[in-house]
């Protein structure tokens, strides 16, 4: 099983978390402001309220409102899906080398959901993420090389470990599982406890599934702290 999951590139924090912070703070600039909205509507699933704003926002040529934008065409955010205009404004973001535009684009010439799939084009663009600056398209650049053939584990590896090393969950998890590939517990175990203290409910419900592989009495002690995150998180 390789390990990938969905983007994260829009907040670290809830947008609601964020804006409790941002109240005793010096005043938004207008689009981080009216990005923070579209996030707290996302967050409370009032889609079509986080799209008039984050349309708004994009108005203004901001690099991380267009690619909000964009992934609000691909996932469908209070408007019809639409891959072709996603792409359009993910390239539009990407001309200001925004680091998740070229991720976003990666993504979608990968999967090929409503443009032509191109794995060559998306192993370019993930790297263009990686020099942007996006840790989670290291590990993406990890998968490609290590699906391309047996010998790619090794290429795949480094990456893995450059991905965890600047706190991508799906690196660190990937790292974990090529451990319990050798039969390396130890190395194994490290890489399962970065997972847990990088991750969030995708990554570990994808971490669950190699727990199986992990003698007693790891397995135990990872699972309980697997359920025990994912009960915070619920």
């Amino acid at each position: 099983m390789l390990c990938s999951g969905p983007e994260d590139d829009n907040t670290t924090l809830t947008a609601s978390a964020a804006a409790i912070q941002q109240e005793d703070a010096d005043p938004l600039p207008p689009v981080e402001g009216q990005l923070l909205l579209a996030q707290i509507y996302l967050d409370r699933q009032q889609m079509h309220a986080a799209f008039s704003m984050i349309e708004v926002a994009a108005r203004s040529g901001d690099a991380k409102a267009l690619n909000m934008l964009g992934r609000a065409y691909e996932r469908g955010w209070g408007i019809t899906p639409n891959p072709l205009l996603a792409l359009q404004y993910f390239e539009m973001a990407a001309r200001q080398n925004y680091g998740w535009a070229f991720f976003n684009m990666a993504d979608l010439y990968l999967s090929g959901q409503g443009i032509p799939r191109d794995v060559p084009r998306a192993y370019a663009l993930y790297v263009k993420a990686a020099q942007a600056g996006v840790a989670k398209a290291l590990n993406m650049i990890g998968l490609l090389q290590e699906d391309q053939s047996p010998s790619g584990v090794a290429a795949a590896r480094q990456y893995y470990q450059a991905a965890a090393d600047a706190g991508d969950c799906w690196g660190a998890l990937n790292m974990a599982r090529l451990a319990l590939q050798e039969g390396d517990t130890a190395c194994a175990q490290v890489f399962f406890h970065k997972t847990l203290e990088t991750g969030f409910d995708a990554c570990f419900i994808a971490m669950k599934k190699l727990l199986p592989f992990m003698p007693e009495p790891y397995r135990t002690e990872l699972l309980a702290r697997v359920e025990q995150r994912l009960g915070k998180q619920s």
